[in-house]
């Protein structure tokens, strides 16, 4: 099991920056692929970017591609999710999630088994 908590969040103006953090209580944290999805209200749970156990592989949604980062430390069980030149569009409550096993390249929320309860990612104008 893994209980993970995402911090970081807050009001930006676009072409700014944030990095997220997710920290994670598990007893094997390296044996989850972790991944970050967002949610506006009304829509969908949109898949943003993944991480592999070891974090050697990496995948993005396309909109975020070049923009944001992945990246975890599974020394202090975090993953962080570096967040460069946000739009309007990045907008959202953004959550991490793990699953146990290797990383899965898709975008689907049901292939995450563990979920954080989200922070909430404004950009402004």
């Amino acid at each position: 099991q893994a209980q993970l908590a995402e911090s970081g969040g807050g009001l930006v103006q676009a072409g700014g920056s944030l990095r997220l953090s997710c920290a994670a209580t598990a007893r094997t944290f390296s044996g989850f692929a972790i991944g970050w999805f967002r949610q506006v209200p009304g829509k969908e749970r949109e898949f943003v970017a993944a991480i592999s156990r070891g974090g050697i592989s990496t995948y993005y949604t396309d909109s975020v591609k070049g923009r944001f980062t992945i990246s975890r430390d599974n020394a202090k069980n975090t993953v962080s999710l570096l967040m460069n030149s946000l739009t309007l569009e990045d907008t959202a409550v953004y959550f991490c999630a793990a699953r146990l096993g290797p990383m899965y390249y898709g975008g689907d929320p049901a292939r995450y088994a563990y979920w954080g309860q989200g922070t909430q990612v404004t950009v402004s104008s």
